[in-house]
């Protein structure tokens, strides 16, 4: 192990304002953790507003450096460096953490680290539990889900993703169909628990072709197209309606992760790995069924299975740090020339996958 680094990380990309000081020595260590949420600013409009989300991480940004440094009783001249997310993400607050960190290396003299928000998800069980590389990481959230193997702090290679909506957005959008609060994923979760999951046949998309590939879009329409069914017999839904649209919802994503979990198992396996793991990390990583069907998976392939603290689930500046002193260990810098992206996939050698739309390939 390197001499011991203390790093700011600094999170902005969608609707979480974050900072947090995380050291490295023997093992890694979270000196502090602030996190603001934007949920009740976008709780009225049913999802993220960029804007909103910008104009609130401009006004939050340095009080929570100011508070992560003071959680941690360590000032900016006890760093080693700073590290920031930059991309992919809403672009708007993207860039407010980059330029505020990019004042605070031109102040300091520190270096500037720029990292993938995906690379910080990855690479959690690494700042959790120390594990060892290669290991494969279903990463599942909101804007994201792609089944990776990762073999370095900059070295991923893409086993398969979702082409159209990730598990998160779909948890949301069927949060706002049903009437539910945002975030769509707690609440689904929370409904689902009183709810058949048999009573409707929702379909478990693209299990009928190979690969590692996912789509959720489609089971979206199907929820909604139950939902108006019932409303059309009816006049309107059940406090139990909802329940069970909620549960066969869940029971279809959490069969889709766990098959596809299963043919990407089966892929790593040929990384002849020392000490095989299959790790999840994102927003969505925090929904118990998903877990508890993922860990079932591993136990069948005999193989080690990792999920983060459910603090360390949904976006936060201590993956980021730990992102940054990985890739600053391995010699990554950045200068005054830093871009904020708004995608930015971690293997780039893959091909764009199918629903990745005009802009080019998904994040």
């Amino acid at each position: 192990m390197s001499h011991p680094l203390t790093f700011l990380g600094i999170e902005s990309s969608c609707d979480d304002t974050a900072a947090a000081v995380v050291r490295a020595a023997e093992r890694a260590e979270i000196l502090s953790s602030v996190v603001d949420g934007q949920a009740a600013l976008h709780a009225p409009f049913g999802g993220v507003v960029p804007e909103i989300a910008a104009r609130a991480h401009v006004e939050r940004l340095d009080l929570c450096v100011e508070r992560a440094l003071q959680e941690a009783r360590l000032g900016l001249g006890d760093l080693d460096g700073i590290a920031v997310t930059a991309g992919p993400g809403l672009i708007g607050g993207v860039l407010s953490g980059v330029m505020l960190a990019k004042g605070l290396a031109a102040g300091t003299g520190l270096p500037l680290v720029g990292v993938n928000h995906l690379a910080g998800h990855a690479l959690t069980p690494r700042l959790t539990d120390g594990l060892a590389f290669p290991y494969l990481m279903l990463l599942v959230s909101g804007g994201h889900c792609q089944f990776l193997i990762a073999r370095g702090a900059e070295a991923f290679s893409r086993l398969g993703g979702s082409i159209d909506d990730a598990p998160g957005e779909a948890f949301d959008k069927t949060a706002k169909l049903l009437g539910l609060p945002q975030p769509g994923g707690p609440s689904v979760e929370a409904e689902a628990a009183t709810g058949d999951p048999r009573r409707f046949a929702f379909p478990r998309p693209m299990l009928d072709r190979p690969g590692c590939d996912m789509s959720f879009s489609g089971l979206k329409t199907a929820l909604l197209r139950a939902r108006d069914g019932i409303v059309a017999d009816k006049g309107g839904i059940t406090r139990q309606d909802r329940a069970d649209l909620c549960a066969g919802f869940q029971a279809a994503v959490v069969d889709v992760l766990a098959e596809k979990t299963r043919r990407a198992l089966a892929v790593y396996a040929a990384e002849q790995a020392p000490a095989p793991a299959l790790a999840v990390a994102g927003g969505v990583a925090a929904n118990g069924p998903i877990r508890a069907a993922l860990t079932r998976v591993a136990e069948e392939a005999g193989v080690r299975f990792l999920a983060p603290p459910l603090r360390l689930c949904t976006d936060n500046a201590a993956m980021i740090a730990w992102a940054g002193i990985e890739r600053f260990r391995a010699g990554g810098r950045d200068g005054m020339d830093l871009q904020a992206r708004p995608r930015w996939p971690l293997d780039q050698s893959a091909p764009a996958l199918i629903g990745s739309g005009r802009k080019g390939a998904k994040a």
